[in-house]
Formats: structure tokens, C-alpha cells, sequence
């Protein structure tokens, strides 16, 4: 059955494996093993961007906090400065 088939991406070429992410069929050249399974090269470059996408959390998160410990310092320093400045006065 799946010698009757033809690759996606090759029509002249006989279909050797079937991805089984999205079900079409490839020749050797389009078809790689990952992970102990085929798959075409476009669901592998899918796999691989989620895989190494960085999670969005993190870096909010340190803008945040970052920010706040700013602002932090900031009120600090200025009630720092009006003490020494009330007690320079008085």
C-alpha cells in the first residue's frame, strides 16, 4: 500500500514512511527518525521551535521584580536623604 504512494514534496518519488505527526507520506530524503520515531522535516522544525521556544513567564516576571526593587532603592535613598537633611536643618 504505501509503495503505491508518492512523497509530498518529491512526486516522482516513491513514499518510504508516513509521518505520523501529520499523516503524509515522504521519501528517505524528507523522512528522519527523532526520538525513536519518523517524522518529516517541517514536524520536526514545528517540534524543535516549541521545544526550545523560552517560556514568556520568566522574563515578565524579572521586569517586575526589577522594577519594584527600583523603586524600592529609590524610596530608600530619597528617605535616607530627607533624614539627613531634616536632621541638618533641626
Amino acid at each position: 500500500m504505501i509503495a503505491q504512494l508518492r512523497c509530498l514534496q518529491h512526486a516522482a518519488r516513491e513514499a518510504v514512511a508516513r509521518c505520523p505527526q501529520c499523516r503524509q507520506s515522504f521519501c528517505r530524503e524528507c523522512i528522519t527518525e527523532h526520538d525513536g520515531r519518523m517524522l518529516c522535516l517541517p514536524c520536526l522544525a514545528k517540534q524543535s521551535v516549541l521545544l526550545n521556544a523560552p517560556s514568556t513567564l520568566w522574563p515578565k516576571l524579572g521586569w517586575t521584580l526589577g522594577a519594584f526593587a527600583g523603586l524600592l532603592l529609590a524610596w530608600v535613598f530619597f528617605l535616607g536623604l530627607g533624614e539627613i537633611f531634616l536632621r541638618a536643618s533641626g
